[in-house]
């Protein structure tokens, strides 16, 4: 019955999934179930459905609390359309949550116009991501998103077209509105991004070619994509349940830059978002990437991104009311931790952790987290916890109001102050 339960968690609409849950947790709470052993552990940083991830907002606040977390946070591209679901799925649970939304930026007319920021596919464009979003803003947020996502969507097609040109020599032809639109949740506002295109490539070569060696040799000979290490392994274990994603992997390492379009008009300017996240009284931060040098996680190609300008940045974002850093602890070196975590103090910036969650074998928990340098990290997300309940009740009493620097201009100070209402 429980298997049965957890596969519902993924069911195609909202109140199936919730249904699903409530019922699942009775089973717990009950103690049919044995519950998960309960840490301290945080992630501010989970994908759902909702952008590209094998998981609904029901099942990603659920798999959070199975892995010990004791607080979760979604971070959908280009939408909050599951934040509203992810809520309610943290108070069936039990779990403390946060929402966000990450979406990619113009710096035109800006000092790092021109240059490769945190964005590994062109220049001119930045990741940024809003925290902490108080929930009568959800609205605000998903309106102002919506004609983004529209021209995302037209440079989706043209992109599948490339992509097709590409494929003539394989025999396959992906088509947008069949293929890809309905692995997405586009219908109730979600975004499609390169992974829906590249996931829908994935499935259809599968089918076409099969999995092991056969598919191996196809990649070499038609697309000239070499396969080694580990992921060679990988897909060559022809019953790996997680096959498509490792394939997925593969081909958005291997394939994306010969069918990008650069993004344009689906980004809005830096200054916009700035402006969205005072009037909607959300976090506005920066994400931090590091330049890529035999990639600490193995996953990412050699490639510099803002090491060699990132106190000009940093002191840059400060000064434009940026907010917050967040960052991955996993994801770089100690050096490059080490240095941004100084500057964050120096230029006052709060600081906020989450591992990026978007596949099935990714882990929900960051070890990192355990040492005593990274602790102020978990703080700092019970503070945007308390930031999140305060500004949802009054956006007057968020952490980075006027009134709340006002009384408090210490961060550090408000960090403690906000931590304890998040705790409550």
């Amino acid at each position: 019955m429980s298997e049965r339960l957890v596969e519902a968690l993924n069911a195609p609409t909202r109140e199936e999934r919730l249904a699903a849950l409530r019922e699942l947790m009775e089973l717990y709470r009950s103690g049919a179930l044995e519950k998960p052993v309960p840490t301290d552990y945080v992630n501010n940083h989970i994908h759902t459905i909702y952008s590209f991830s094998p998981y609904s907002p029901v099942k990603a606040a659920y798999m959070a609390w199975m892995s010990g977390l004791t607080t979760a946070g979604i971070m959908d591209h280009d939408s909050v359309s599951g934040a509203e679901e992810f809520i309610e799925a943290g108070k069936i649970i039990g779990i403390a949550t946060t929402v966000g939304m990450e979406c990619r930026c113009s710096v035109a007319g800006t000092p790092f116009a021109g240059r490769r920021i945190n964005n590994p596919d062109q220049k001119s464009v930045a990741y940024l991501a809003l925290h902490g979003i108080p929930h009568q803003s959800l609205a605000r947020v998903r309106a102002f998103i919506a004609p983004y996502q529209e021209c995302r969507n037209q440079r989706n097609r043209a992109m599948t077209e490339n992509l097709n040109r590409l494929l003539v020599p394989c025999g396959i032809n992906l088509d947008f509105e069949r293929d890809i639109a309905p692995l997405s949740q586009f219908k109730e506002g979600g975004s499609i991004t390169e992974r829906h295109i590249l996931y829908a490539l994935a499935g259809a070569m599968m089918e076409k070619i099969g999995r092991g060696r056969v598919l191996l040799d196809f990649l070499g000979e038609k697309l000239s994509i070499p396969v080694s290490g580990s992921l060679k392994d990988r897909l060559l274990e022809t019953e790996n349940s997680m096959y498509r994603y490792y394939l997925l992997g593969l081909l958005k390492g291997q394939l994306v830059d010969k069918f990008y379009i650069p993004a344009t008009d689906e980004c809005p300017h830096i200054f916009d978002f700035l402006a969205l996240a005072g009037e909607t009284g959300a976090i506005s931060a920066y994400p931090y990437l590091g330049d890529v040098a035999g990639s600490v996680t193995g996953d990412k190609k050699d490639q510099t991104f803002e090491d060699a300008f990132l106190d000009e940045l940093v002191a840059w974002l400060a000064a434009e009311g940026f907010n917050a850093i967040t960052y991955m602890p996993t994801r770089n070196t100690s050096a490059q931790l080490e240095r941004l975590m100084a500057l964050c103090e120096r230029h006052g910036l709060f600081q906020i952790s989450g591992e990026d969650i978007n596949s099935p074998f990714q882990s929900f928990i960051c070890p990192s987290l355990e040492k005593p340098r990274f602790r102020h990290l978990v703080t700092a997300t019970w503070a945007l916890i308390g930031h999140e309940k305060a500004a949802t009740n009054n956006l007057a009493d968020g952490m980075f109001s006027p009134e709340a620097i006002a009384e408090l201009p210490g961060l550090p100070e408000r960090i403690e102050r906000f931590a304890a209402i998040g705790r409550q």
